[in-house]
């Protein structure tokens, strides 16, 4: 498997690591009840400071990975594999997860430098597969 797949594997890991982050401490303060519903009402509490972070880590990720996949698979399909593609893809990987702390414990500016290293990581890939 390639570096960049391998990236891609471990940033799907990452994610499901992130829903248990939230979904565990969100069970927990809206309760069992309110979470195996369907949710046709908010709930009757809100999320603490630091869970509902979290979740908005989660989502985050789920909106970068989309562009990471989509940088893998023109890199990998397109055959244009490198070592400039390989650490981009480490690097994205490295600042999603440097990016759930940051969040969760909001780390200013150190967040949203974080996710612009990953971004830009990204934004490589996807430039070095034109080229």
């Amino acid at each position: 498997m390639t570096p960049e797949l391998t990236a891609l594997a471990l940033a799907g890991l990452l994610q499901s690591a992130q829903y248990l982050l939230f979904a565990i401490p969100a069970n927990r303060e809206l309760g069992t009840g309110y979470t195996s519903s369907a949710r046709d009402r908010p709930p009757s509490r809100q999320l603490s400071q630091t869970t509902a972070r979290l979740q908005r880590a989660l989502n985050n990720h789920f909106e970068g990975l989309i562009l990471f996949t989509l940088a893998v698979v023109v890199v990998t399909l397109g055959g244009k594999a490198s070592g400039l593609t390989a650490a981009c893809g480490w690097v994205y990987l490295g600042a999603r997860i440097l990016y759930v702390p940051a969040y969760a414990f909001g780390w200013r500016p150190w967040r949203s430098a974080i996710w612009g290293l990953g971004f830009l990581a990204t934004l490589t890939m996807i430039v070095a597969s034109l080229t």
